[in-house]
């Protein structure tokens, strides 16, 4: 089976954390990893638009009903109808995750990421005990593939 890791961060970044999600797309696609995060612009957008700009597949796990509201680069939209509760879905999901940027959303994910044992690599994320503050996103993405 495939390796899944999670992509977390904000739905409004800046310009260079969009440019660094893209690039951890990019990364994890041409691991033949599966890219699984929020589904829908920012963060989320971004490592979606690299990872299928590699051949990637996406998953994107959708806080609303609707399984159009995913960002065009998703390939599987998942439409729980949970608000922020999604987000256990995909910390559960992913196997480790990679954050990019701050967010309360992003906060969350990391939160629960950690309290159920999975490891967090972050790029320019929360500085919080648990999560491996990486400089690249290769260093964060290799982080990310071989971690247990």
């Amino acid at each position: 089976m495939n390796r899944i890791i999670g992509v977390i961060g904000s739905s409004s970044p800046t310009k260079k954390a969009y440019e660094q999600a893209f690039r951890v797309g990019e990364l994890i696609a041409e691991s033949r990893a599966v890219l699984i995060c929020g589904g829908l612009g920012g963060v989320m957008e971004a490592a979606c638009k690299g990872a299928k700009a590699k051949g990637g597949t996406t998953i994107g796990i959708l806080p609303g009903s609707d399984t159009t509201d995913a960002n065009l680069w998703v390939d599987y939209p998942i439409a729980t109808g949970l608000g922020h509760g999604r987000n256990m879905i995909i910390t559960n999901t992913a196997q480790s995750l990679v954050a990019v940027s701050i967010g309360y959303g992003t906060l969350s994910e990391v939160a629960l990421s950690l309290a159920s044992g999975k490891k967090v690599f972050g790029l320019e994320t929360w500085d919080i005990k648990g999560v491996t503050a990486c400089e690249t996103p290769e260093i964060a993405v290799s982080n990310a593939l071989i971690s247990k």
